[in-house]
């Protein structure tokens, strides 16, 4: 599976920067709104130490790290919802992603023009925000208009779950509440899952800083995580100017450059980590002599609906997945020894997939 992330923020707030170091793309970077008209589209190896190991334990061809797209439209502003800015064809753009990070400026700088004429985090994201909703209650209102009537009439159970969910929703947007605060049953979510509704994504903050301000949480920083805390999002510190500084290193050249910042990770591997985590996504590997890959996945899926994420075939015929766990491998060295002490394991199609696991699907079609 295919993680995707759309990056949004008002225009001249870091967000093409960002974008730029993390990506490694040369993008226009340029003082005005709407220098990003079409989408910017990255994807990223997903660091992972584990892959090292496996690639010496197996010496592979090739090695094929989990990837994550990211995807940059241009800067939104007021009417984006209606249109303007080019704004509803902007959003279009990130309502196939998995989840929204949002760049914030939180930081001052007399050079660097602000499409509001302050710095101020809490209006820029509710400015955002409010957009993302209006767009949401535009697409909720007219399918509520086409359904109202057969759900009346005919009493079709999913037509009347389909229209209870959204109603509620449409009552939420209306209160200026994003859908991703708002329970709703399984059975609810499946029936606007079509509709990929921005504010039922998960949302990440970044908090675009100074240099000065890497190891410190500025007044604009503190503003902004007490918002986030309130919807429970997440927030990340990050200095785009820092990453791209970052960007230009060799992997010992960057790792010193952190360590002389005092800084643990960059600001890409947080990002990645964070949404990780905000998806309840983990990873499994397939080895072998030709390619040691490997693959994310929901947690909670079992090793069928795993072995479809390599193919849809996989999961048709599926009838066993042979498993070995990472930390059983790097104990004993090698498959042989892990097999010699028990540990390799034969499991159904119901085994739920844990972090590491190393797998081999045996299917038939």
């Amino acid at each position: 599976m295919g993680l995707k992330t759309g990056i949004v923020g008002l225009p001249n707030v870091g967000k093409s920067t960002l974008f730029n170091a993390i990506t490694k793309k040369n993008i226009l970077v340029a003082n005005y709104p709407f220098a990003t008209i079409d989408p910017n589209v990255g994807i990223v190896n997903v660091p992972d130490d584990r892959l090292e190991k496996l690639n010496q334990i197996y010496n592979p061809k090739e090695v094929k790290p989990a990837t994550i797209e990211f995807v940059d439209i241009a800067g939104i502003v007021k009417g984006a919802s209606t249109g303007e800015g080019l704004g509803n064809k902007f959003l279009s753009h990130i309502r196939e992603t998995d989840a929204i990070c949002e760049v914030v400026r939180c930081f001052e700088d007399k050079e660097i023009t602000h499409v509001e004429g302050s710095v101020d985090p809490i209006r820029d994201i509710e400015i955002i925000n409010l957009e993302l909703a209006l767009a949401d209650l535009e697409i909720i209102s007219n399918r509520i208009d086409k359904i109202k009537k057969k759900a009346e009439t005919t009493k079709d159970k999913e037509t009347l779950i389909e229209l209870e969910a959204l109603t509620k929703s449409k009552e939420a947007l209306e209160k200026n509440i994003p859908l991703r605060l708002i329970e709703y049953k399984k059975e609810e979510l499946l029936a606007m899952k079509s509709y990929n509704l921005l504010t039922l994504k998960p949302h990440i903050y970044i908090a675009n800083i100074s240099e000065e301000d890497i190891l410190e949480e500025n007044k604009y920083v503190k503003a902004l995580k007490e918002y986030a805390m309130k919807e429970n999002s997440k927030v990340i510190q990050v200095s785009a100017k820092i990453e791209s500084e970052l960007v230009e290193l060799d992997e010992e050249d960057k790792q010193q450059m952190l360590k002389d910042l005092g800084i643990e990770k960059s600001g890409l591997d947080k990002l990645i980590e964070t949404t990780y985590s905000l998806l309840g996504l983990k990873t499994y590997f397939t080895c072998g002599p030709q390619e040691v890959k490997a693959w994310t996945y929901h947690d909670g899926m079992n090793a069928k609906e795993c072995a479809g994420i390599i193919h849809s075939d996989f999961e048709k015929g599926f009838i066993k997945a042979e498993i070995i766990a990472y930390e059983d491998l790097i104990t004993y060295g090698n498959e042989l020894k892990v097999k010699e002490n028990g540990k390799f394991r034969i499991e159904g199609k119901d085994y739920l997939m844990q972090d590491g696991d190393i797998c081999h699907f045996r299917f038939n079609v």
